[in-house]
């Protein structure tokens, strides 16, 4: 029996869904843990691609156990969408595959409403927010004014929240955003209309892991975007509005921490961000268009370009600190043919002096000044290297140089977007 914790280390985009599908394959059941569907797991199979917003990884493996834990903000008419696209497929997703936690809050019209508008009015302050009303269901929940999947079952209560939280809501759209405010009844019966779908997958997700320890079946806690969109330990304010840490893995699913016992940061071969904040390998240049297009560098949620950079190992020694990562899993190395040379930093120049940590004062990041090594490239096609010592002598040198700065093994290979384009040290 192993628990497994699967992160994001850099700022999400990393290869997470593909890493979650290998290694669900060993597992009994998946569970998701905080984020909503502006995350986007991309996993191809057999040449057939398959992107996730909400549902586990795991669902594309028969006899696993799908959980969408309490930490999750939940959009209803989503969800519903991708239940229905992967049953046109043959998919099973009836819900003794898959539950949804009671205590999973959910995102409702007026979150949305609230998230363009603020966006809109932040001009040329952006945060980058996908706009699919996340942050303002967490806002609700911090409140304690959300709605949760568990109050389905009892219209009266959904009538009651959505008339009392609209109160404010309504005043906030009208009159400082200038948006339409929104009919208490339509919100209402808009949800109640799904309620008849979306209450058989309630379930007690708690309890479901606790007996599946009890049996000694593995467990596996996919995350969502990075661990530097973090909304307390990110590049704040440019971040999420979750902890994307491995330790709310037990939070954001209701189970004790001890029972974690391997924790794997999935990482790209570069790095790349989505929408604004702190990148400070980003490359301007044709090196980083050559690294978006090879690398089809689009967001699988928004279709947004991704700005691209070199592979920043202080970030990575920060990933590895704050979650206690065992291992490395490596994806996209494959991307990197064909450059001459490979740049990785190892360290920044920050008002006169070389620091190799992130530096924590709000805006710090933009300011710091990458301190680079070089290392040789490689022109050989390796998507179809089986062990790593079929790499060629310099992408082995890369893979072992990032784990020397960084001081934890990398243990997965990527070398392909395919599930078989894998390597396992």
């Amino acid at each position: 029996m192993s628990n497994t914790v699967i992160i994001g280390a850099q700022w999400g985009d990393e290869g997470k869904g593909k890493i979650v599908d290998m290694l669900s394959a060993q597992s009994q059941v998946i569970v998701r843990f905080h984020g909503g569907n502006n995350a986007g797991h991309t996993i191809k199979v057999k040449g057939e691609e398959t992107i996730l917003h909400l549902i586990p990884s795991g669902i594309l493996h028969d006899k696993v156990l799908c959980l969408i834990g309490s930490g999750v903000v939940l959009d209803p008419g989503v969800f519903l969408e991708e239940l229905d696209s992967l049953a046109a497929r043959g998919i099973d997703v009836s819900p003794g595959r898959l539950g949804l936690s009671k205590k999973t809050h959910l995102i409702m019209p007026y979150h949305k409403s609230l998230d363009s508008a603020r966006e809109l009015k932040r001009a040329g302050n952006k945060i980058g927010t996908t706009g699919r009303g996340i942050g303002p269901c967490y806002e609700d929940k911090a409140a304690r004014v959300g709605l949760r999947a568990g109050d389905l079952t009892n219209p009266d209560l959904v009538r009651e929240k959505v008339r009392r939280v609209l109160l404010e809501k309504n005043v906030l759209l009208r009159d400082l955003y200038k948006f339409d405010p929104l009919d208490v009844e339509a919100v209402c019966e808009e949800l109640l209309q799904l309620a008849p779908r979306l209450v058989p997958y309630l379930t007690n997700v708690e309890f479901c892991i606790e007996e599946a320890v009890r049996k000694g079946e593995s467990v596996l806690f996919e995350g969502a975007q990075g661990v530097h969109l973090d909304i307390d330990h990110g590049t704040y304010p440019f971040v999420t509005s979750s902890n994307t840490v491995a330790g709310n893995a037990a939070t954001g699913s209701g189970i004790a921490p001890s029972l974690l016992d391997r924790i794997v940061g999935i990482a790209k071969a570069y790095s790349t961000r989505v929408g604004s904040g702190p990148l400070p390998t980003e490359l301007l240049d044709d090196t980083g268009s050559y690294l978006r297009a090879k690398g089809c560098e689009f967001g699988a949620t928004t279709g947004r370009p991704r700005r691209c950079g070199w592979l920043d190992a202080v970030v990575l020694r920060e990933s590895v600190r704050l979650n206690g990562l065992t291992d490395i899993a490596l994806t996209k190395l494959d991307v990197l043919q064909n450059l001459p040379a490979l740049q990785i930093c190892v360290a920044y120049e920050y008002e006169g002096r070389r620091i190799d940590r992130l530096p924590q004062e709000e805006g710090a990041l933009g300011k710091v000044v990458p301190i680079y090594e070089e290392l040789p490239g490689f022109e050989e096609d390796i998507s179809a290297c089986a062990s790593f010592d079929e790499l060629p002598k310099e992408a082995r040198i890369y893979v072992r140089r990032i784990e020397e700065l960084i001081g934890v093994k990398i243990s997965i290979i990527s070398v392909g977007s395919d599930r078989r384009q894998t390597i396992v040290r």
